[in-house]
């Protein structure tokens, strides 16, 4: 049984001690391929050479992360836009060097709303990209789903589909995102939490084929592992809560979400 960390930060500074370990370890515990998101310009470059580093094992994907949007993003996403071209359309890059995705996108107004016109602007453009380029979204939305949705509507019957990542809404929620086609909720470490209400909220709101598997590493580890730097490896205690939840086998877990991935990301 093997499976996939849709959202990992592999190439952060928290693992640069250890990412040869990290990645060991994730192999040991049946992961069988991480995706890697960028969040800035800077991190376009260390994404590419951790999936280089880890050719067929990581993937990565390029955006710009809504918390890092500045003044100057127009001149940011132009020098992204002409990375993605350059590595995409070129006829002899390899898979750790063709972007799967765009992302990670999206609006985060959580803790302020200082550029709020920009990271309207910078999603929207970015949506663009995906609807251009026939890659899926990688789309992180904290207190921004109404702006969210309203940019999407816009754009409904173009998506190519994607990923809300980091869900941890209600039924409403879930089912205004799932009304989308070919989108999927990422769920995380915040399913194990004692708190939590998403072993309440998904077995009665989403199927569990529009859920795909992801840790946002090496942030929010999972129970048991909760306090504790997050890692991919970690990935097996989200499946083995949602295996509970659903009242399904944890292979029926791997098998489903797995499946998921690959209609999103491979158009399979």
């Amino acid at each position: 049984m093997t499976i996939i960390d849709t959202h990992t930060h592999l190439d952060g500074v928290e693992f640069d001690g250890d990412r040869d370990e990290v990645v060991t370890r994730a192999r040991e515990a049946g992961i069988g391929s991480v995706f890697v998101p960028a969040i800035d310009l800077k991190s376009v470059q260390t994404v590419l050479d951790t999936c280089r580093r880890y050719a067929g094992f990581a993937r990565p994907m390029i955006g710009l992360h809504p918390e890092e949007v500045r003044a100057d993003y127009p001149e940011v996403l132009a020098e992204m836009k002409r990375m993605l071209h350059e590595r995409n359309d070129s006829p002899v890059a390899d898979s750790a060097g063709r972007f799967i995705a765009v992302g990670e996108v999206g609006l985060d107004f959580y803790w302020s709303r200082e550029f709020e016109k920009e990271q309207l602007a910078a999603f929207e453009q970015q949506v663009q990209w995906s609807i251009e380029t026939r890659l899926p979204l990688m789309i992180h939305c904290r207190k921004a789903q109404n702006e969210l949705v309203h940019i999407l509507r816009t754009y409904e019957k173009e998506l190519p589909g994607g990923v809300f990542h980091c869900f941890t809404g209600n039924e409403k929620e879930a089912a205004e995102l799932l009304s989308f086609p070919h989108f999927a909720l990422g769920i995380g470490g915040v399913l194990t939490f004692k708190k939590s209400h998403l072993p309440e909220v998904l077995p009665t709101a989403v199927p569990l084929n529009r859920i795909v598997l992801e840790t946002d590493s090496p942030y929010m580890a999972p129970v048991p592992m909760r306090g504790k730097r997050n890692e991919s490896a970690f990935t097996v205690h989200i499946l083995e809560k949602l295996a509970e939840s659903y009242g399904v086998s944890k292979e029926k877990v791997a098998e489903t979400t797995n499946a998921t991935v690959r209609h999103i990301f491979f158009s399979e």
